[in-house]
């Protein structure tokens, strides 16, 4: 068993905080352990828990699109994953303690994985990793040094679902720095 498969296992049956009681499927994250990019978002939503798989709601849809048309990806050729593995009820914002509890999963699949680039889906996932507390708005539109990685913040695709097209125009641009970081 490869040590991502067995990390996944252990997040499966993980008890580490109130999360755990109101989920359907920890949604630990997919795609190819040998990913150059890795995005993180923030967690799980209802259909994600219902699949067990991040983004595959509308916003999923979204993140699919603009890897493809903007980074010449496709999703199979990344890793996607989120900074808390169990849906917040609600879909509400998750809590420091249930971020706190989640960090040491997230922390060993940067490990794993060793992407050259990470993009950052929103506040929670960029403020975690950046280790800050400005908001995506002023992070976003740079790059990053993470870890011997680089790391590139970007609104979530929610945000781009309500914003509209300003908000859409400037995820377009990040990923189109994603895609340069990636060939450079």
């Amino acid at each position: 068993m490869s040590p991502l498969t067995e990390l996944r296992t252990e997040a499966a049956g993980c008890v580490r905080c109130p999360l755990a009681t109101g989920r359907t499927t920890v949604v630990f994250g997919e795609g190819s352990p040998d990913a150059r990019l890795m995005i993180v978002g923030e967690g799980p939503g209802r259909e994600e828990d219902l699949q067990g798989r991040p983004f595959v709601g509308r916003s999923g849809q979204l993140l699919d699109r603009l890897l493809e048309q903007e980074a010449g990806l496709a999703r199979r050729d990344v890793y996607i994953t989120n900074v808390v593995k169990c849906r917040p009820p609600g879909n509400r914002d998750p809590r420091p303690d249930e971020i706190d509890a989640c960090a040491p999963y997230l922390e060993r699949q940067v490990a794993l994985i060793r992407p050259a680039v990470m993009l950052t889906l929103g506040n929670f996932a960029t403020k975690l990793l950046l280790h800050t507390t400005e908001g995506i708005t002023k992070l976003r539109g740079r790059s990053y040094p993470y870890s011997g990685t680089i790391l590139v913040p970007t609104f979530h695709p929610a945000a781009a679902l309500r914003g509209g097209a300003t908000v859409l125009a400037g995820m377009r641009a990040d990923f189109v720095r994603v895609k340069e970081a990636l060939a450079g």
